[in-house]
């Protein structure tokens, strides 16, 4: 098992509604060794992250393109150390 220490995130959706995250940071496992890493992950209408075991369910393409475009746009998803 693992914890996220999350770095960084872009979404897509509306508030309020179901939002796919894109996130960079941090795993934490239970030996305290640590990998950096992306995920998705989904935020439910109460703001909550969605704990799906690890898998996240990307509808289409273009929403993968977009949220890497919003975090390219923001400086992180290029430039974060491995």
């Amino acid at each position: 098992m693992a914890k996220y220490n999350k770095q960084h995130e872009v979404s897509i959706g509306d508030p309020g509604d179901w939002q796919l995250c894109f996130q960079w940071g941090t795993y934490i496992y239970d030996d305290n060794t640590t990998q950096t890493g992306y995920r998705f992950i989904w935020r439910r209408p109460d703001g909550k992250l969605q704990a799906a075991r690890g898998q996240a369910r990307i509808p289409a393409a273009e929403d993968l393109f977009q949220l890497i475009k919003l975090a390219t746009t923001e400086g992180w998803f290029i430039t974060a150390e491995k």
